[in-house]
């Protein structure tokens, strides 16, 4: 498959010689088998494959890896009350949120607490006490919508509880010593940090007539409703902008696996290798059975179809469940693809798009080969 990987290096080099990116890595496995290990980064910039890249929410596919784990071996059961294991947690109405409504962003526990600084989420028992604290908001089970940041600490302090083990720890030992990964990080020791690429803001954006016309904005959503309090508290603005967030000395040491974690493409591809097909060098993580139970999660009323219970899912009508895994803010992205054997990982340092391309150059490429 030397034809991908040099097709592959070709893109890279061309996205940053045409000044779209300034840093990038991407790995891909195909059915176990590394095929392609790849970098670029600007004239004068040193990177390499080992080289550290903040991934935001590409962390969550990770973490939902370490619950199932914990599932798989009889520590947890998905629809076991959060409130078993985190009695706190009961607190206001929240007694009955199981761990598949975390998994499944039904909570209604997306919003993060109103005020605070950029460093509070450093503090990982004094986020979980003011979550334990929070009233859910929609009733839980009756909506979607998406836990940015708080999964971290509802997931993570749950296995915590139920396994003993710190999650950045039981994350480390379950995942990452296994698949003898040197680059999946949450929580960067000293060790590591001469390693990382800086997250940098996305270019200016060109103006256009529709982003300057007033009559084409959205209208606001009606005071008090899900939209309109949702999508401004699970990210605040204490917290934005998230490159500046991420940059932090406190949050990189800081284990906040639903929006900050730090790896490189090597270790998120393998990570997916490990949970399909035969797995990786004769390690797979879950089992079939865990992983279709982790990928078919009923609908919601309303909803065409079900959704992963922390992953992403994505596929045609027949089978809509084929690909999973979790994109990043800024572009980042960890999945697999069951009908292919593909494991797929790409990290970047300028926030912008997935870069797509790089996609169609690795299916064009196998299906050539």
């Amino acid at each position: 498959m030397t034809a991908v990987q040099d097709a592959v290096q070709q893109t890279l080099n061309r996205l940053i010689a045409g000044g779209t990116e300034t840093a990038l890595q991407v790995a891909v496995y195909h059915h176990g088998r590394l095929i392609v290990d790849a970098w670029a980064a600007t004239p004068g910039r040193t990177i390499s494959g080992a080289s550290l890249f903040p991934i935001f929410s590409t962390g969550k596919g990770i973490q939902a890896t370490a619950i199932h784990i914990l599932v798989q071996k009889g520590i947890l059961a998905l629809d076991d009350r959060v409130s078993r294991w985190w009695p706190e947690f009961a607190a206001h109405g929240k007694h009955d949120i199981t761990v598949r409504q975390l998994l499944n962003h039904t909570a209604g526990m997306a919003m993060m607490p109103e005020h605070g600084f950029m460093d509070d989420v450093a503090d990982w028992d004094g986020m979980c006490r003011k979550l334990a604290a929070m009233a859910p908001f929609p009733a839980p089970g009756s909506a979607r919508f998406y836990h940015a940041i708080t999964q971290a600490w509802l997931l993570g302090e749950t296995a915590r509880r139920a396994d003993g083990r710190d999650f950045s720890r039981l994350i480390h030992e379950e995942i990452a010593r296994p698949l003898g990964l040197d680059g999946m990080f949450f929580g960067l020791p000293d060790s590591a940090l001469h390693r990382v690429q800086d997250a940098e803001p996305a270019p200016p954006a060109a103006p256009t007539i529709a982003s300057t016309s007033a009559s084409s904005a959205p209208a606001p959503a009606p005071p008090g409703s899900p939209a309109a309090i949702i999508p401004g508290r699970s990210v605040p603005s204490w917290i934005g902008p998230l490159e500046q967030w991420i940059n932090r000395p406190a949050v990189r040491k800081s284990c906040i696996p639903a929006s900050t974690g730090f790896m490189n493409a090597r270790s998120i591809a393998r990570h997916y290798a490990a949970l399909i097909g035969d797995g990786v060098d004769g390690i797979r993580l879950i089992s079939e059975k865990t992983l279709e139970n982790a990928l078919h999660d009923p609908p919601l009323p309303g909803e065409i179809h079900g959704r992963g219970l922390g992953y992403a899912v994505s596929g045609p009508d027949s089978d809509p469940a084929a690909s999973f895994g979790h994109a990043g803010h800024g572009g980042s992205s960890g999945w697999a693809d069951r009908r292919h054997g593909l494991a797929y990982g790409f990290a970047k340092s300028r926030m912008g798009s997935a870069c797509d391309e790089i996609v169609s150059v690795v299916r064009a490429g196998i299906a050539t080969a």
